[in-house]
């Protein structure tokens, strides 16, 4: 299979970009660098967290072959895409309190919160400093200047979602179009520059890239709002996760926001704390009486659908444009 092949070409050479970015040191910054390493799953073996799927600068150096370039030559651009998404993670844990990640202490729970911040910025500035590599591989002055300017323009908006998500959550109400708005925002965007900045990498001119920056949008749109569903709806033995776990934590996803929008009895059940698991299962009954279940499922296959068109606009050439396809299927088609 094209993916499963590529996969094993990109991934360690992407490990190992990364590792060259991130740099170590065995004096008197080791813990410094431990903590970089510990959160990008380097030290999984000493229980840490393992490391990620690394989705995002695969997607950008699948999108660089398959526009006819050569995918080294934008490895720089696919590290600092995953130490952006890793700077995210780490600042998010803190906002959200969240103790664990993966099964393993978060950083900010095993170093404490002020080094957890400095070791965020840390992955932000590595992020910033990693496409200056890009030089070294042949790649113009000029595209190395719209690379940064369009990674830099990304970071605003991650934090512009950031900011809506928390302020979400501090709101009785949230409408369906602010919901989008703030995913798109928080997670459309980096998977969007991914594909964008892996075919301008790789050769394409602005208007084939801008196919697949739409083709990068709407997969990150699908994924959440599939992920939104399973949330609730989905089978733990697929998702890893208690039913209905969204419920249970009162998140503001998708099927709760159009819950709280078309349905007054919802909005008032969800504003009380629950006691008992069955409550979330009469909850999650409820809520899919008022058709957000059906909403949800419609929404997710609309964003498919625009994601494979638009990667089909795109053009992807080659055993990189078979292994596109893919990649999108593994992400989208799950079990709703």
């Amino acid at each position: 299979m094209s993916l499963s092949h590529l996969a094993t070409l990109y991934l360690p050479a992407i490990e190992d970009e990364l590792r060259q970015v991130v740099g170590t040191d065995a004096a008197l910054l080791h813990d410094y660098y431990a903590m970089l390493h510990y959160h990008l799953g380097w030290d999984s073996a000493q229980g840490g967290p393992p490391s990620g799927k690394r989705v995002r600068p695969l997607l950008c150096l699948l999108a660089c072959a398959a526009v006819g370039g050569d995918w080294r030559a934008a490895l720089p651009m696919a590290a600092s895409l995953e130490l952006l998404h890793n700077f995210t993670l780490i600042h998010d844990d803190i906002q959200d309190n969240s103790p664990l990640r993966h099964g393993c202490p978060t950083v900010w729970r095993h170093w404490g919160v002020a080094q957890a911040i400095n070791a965020g910025d840390a992955m932000f500035t590595l992020a910033q400093l990693a496409p200056h590599r890009l030089s070294a591989l042949g790649q113009m002055p000029e595209l190395v200047v719209e690379a940064l300017a369009e990674l830099n323009r990304t970071c605003l908006t991650l934090t512009q979602g950031q900011y809506l998500d928390m302020s979400f959550e501090a709101r009785g109400q949230v409408t369906v179009a602010e919901y989008l708005t703030m995913i798109e925002a928080k997670t459309g965007v980096l998977i969007s520059v991914a594909a964008y900045l892996g075919a301008r990498l790789g050769g394409a001119n602005p208007l084939r890239a801008a196919h697949f920056r739409a083709y990068g949008l709407n997969l990150g749109l699908a994924f959440q709002v599939a992920d939104d569903l399973l949330g609730i709806w989905g089978d733990p033995a697929v998702t890893g996760k208690s039913a209905a776990s969204d419920l249970e934590k009162r998140k503001k996803s998708l099927p709760v926001v159009y819950g709280l929008e078309h349905a007054p009895d919802f909005a008032r059940a969800y504003a009380q704390p629950h006691t008992v698991t069955h409550d979330l299962t009469a909850m999650a009954l409820q809520l899919e009486q008022t058709g957000a279940r059906a909403f949800t499922q419609t929404k997710a296959e609309a964003l498919t659908a625009l994601a494979v068109q638009q990667l089909e606009f795109a053009d992807p050439a080659g055993e990189a444009g078979w292994a596109l396809g893919e990649l999108t299927d593994q992400l989208l088609k799950r079990s709703f």
